[in-house]
């Protein structure tokens, strides 16, 4: 059993450099087959995520064959799959970076007691985050509810540096046969959106690390003030690598803390965003409810619509007749992407003016980004609904008008998204009409829809409801 191979089984970790995983199955010197398993999470991923994941996976197969390795896919079953592979292979052993979310928790738990069973080897790694949710504690023992506190207790700690690509990969005697990623169709749910989408995607660890490079050599300066202009391209735009772990929390992390030392002002910011998706985690881990229902408990009985009304269609559409609202909403359909300025506007509109339920915003961005999380998508939402980790949530109401002046005064990042009434509509804009479905009935020659909603009785609705609440 020595030189039995070792399955490595990537999942949100599609990288060579910095894996933990990987580094130890290369240091033994055995035989690795690395392996990507197309189970029902996989499947149930929205038409934007899932898209997505395919072409990170195709992405990292090829890296793999440029390091004389190969990428072995199988749909089914995780465990089904890895005890088929095992048998066939002769592997001793079954390696992965941990995910901790509930859903894979609970499937990893069992796959690796049914696999020990089986009398193979199973080591599982971290990789996905900075800070594993069960090491950081209060000081009075249990888990943080609220993210202040928790910045201040990990912003100081050392984490060990991150780990070179592995010098070689050993390959097995025989290859086991693969699925072809083509087959699984990743992109069919985007129909005629698939090919617009791809053009904005930023695919591959070489792809990611430059993307961190340009972020800190150009942007961390004035990230303070600039992360919160939607005209600006301020932000690292680093979340879609971090969900297909084209890029680990750890590279990101030590870059920022050297950005810091070096005197850039942003830095701090930066490293305190990495920390808010570790806070995500965080609760995700001590209270899973957070993904599937109100996280305070208290907000069960609020009476949010859960219907599919015209509302909520204007608002997934894009024509809620709120500039700041749908430039936000229609760059998320062409690009798979908001900036962070754009979703807490859409989502206050859609749970304060719209008084619809968060769950609907929560699965309407499952479906349409290439940077969904699940834990960050939940604790997102909530947040802005006020069911979730906010002191004072009520009071939160966006005006979307207000914040357009603030944020975009001229208009920039309207002019980018919205077509309608103007003589020369940019390319983007025009885009937009050319990736929605058939169905919607929408053109870029309409009228731009009037507001659904009165901004300012929208908000005094908001207001009463959630008192009375």
């Amino acid at each position: 059993m020595n030189n039995s191979p070792i399955i490595v089984w990537f999942r949100r970790d599609l990288r060579l450099r910095d894996h933990e995983a990987l580094a130890a199955a290369c240091a033994t010197g055995r035989p690795v087959i690395p392996v990507f398993i197309s189970d029902t999470l996989v499947d149930s991923l929205g038409a934007a995520p899932k898209m997505r994941l395919g072409l990170a996976v195709d992405h990292f197969a090829k890296l793999l064959r440029s390091n004389s390795s190969n990428l072995v896919l199988r749909k089914g079953d995780a465990l089904t799959v890895l005890r088929e592979l095992v048998a066939e292979t002769g592997a001793g052993a079954v390696y992965w970076s941990r995910l901790y979310d509930p859903q894979h928790k609970s499937r990893d738990t069992a796959v690796k007691a049914a696999l020990k069973q089986d009398g193979i080897d199973v080591h599982s790694f971290t990789g996905h985050l900075l800070f594993e949710p069960w090491t950081v504690e209060t000081k009075i023992g249990g888990f943080y509810k609220v993210f202040t506190p928790m910045w201040k207790s990990v912003r100081d700690r050392s984490l060990a540096m991150s780990l070179r690509t592995p010098d070689g990969i050993a390959s097995p005697d025989q290859w086991p046969i693969s699925e072809s990623l083509e087959d699984w169709h990743m992109s069919a749910a985007m129909k005629r959106g698939a090919d617009g989408l791809a053009t904005y995607c930023v695919v591959g660890e070489n792809a990611a690390a430059d993307r961190l490079q340009q972020f800190l050599s150009e942007k961390i300066g004035r990230y303070v003030e600039n992360r919160n202009i939607p005209g600006v391209a301020g932000t690292s735009g680093l979340s879609e690598n971090l969900t297909y772990g084209e890029i680990s929390p750890r590279q990101c992390w030590h870059a920022g803390w050297k950005a810091l030392h070096d005197g850039h002002a942003g830095a701090e910011t930066f490293l305190r965003e990495l920390v808010w998706r570790e806070f995500a985690y965080h609760l995700a881990h001590h209270t899973p409810r957070l993904l599937t229902g109100n996280w305070k408990p208290e907000w069960d009985a609020f009476p949010w619509n859960t219907n599919e009304t015209e509302h909520v269609t204007a608002w997934k559409q894009g024509r809620t007749g709120v500039p700041f609202v749908d430039a936000a909403m229609r760059e998320m359909y062409v690009t798979g992407v908001m900036h962070n300025r754009g979703r807490m506007i859409v989502a206050s509109y859609l749970t304060k003016h719209l008084l619809s339920h968060w769950k609907i915003g929560l699965d309407w961005f499952a479906d349409c980004l290439i940077d969904w999380d699940p834990c960050s998508n939940a604790m997102g939402w909530q947040w802005a609904a006020g069911s979730g980790p906010d002191a004072a949530p009520y009071f939160r109401v966006f005006n979307p008008i207000s914040q357009l002046d603030k944020f975009d005064p001229q208009r920039t990042y309207a002019d980018r998204w919205i077509a309608e009434g103007k003589a020369n509509p940019s390319d983007t804009a025009q885009s937009y009409f050319d990736m929605v479905p058939k169905s919607w009935g929408i053109s870029k020659q309409d009228a731009y829809p009037a507001t659904i909603v009165d901004v300012k009785l929208g908000r005094e609705r908001a207001l009463d409801a959630y008192k009375t609440r």
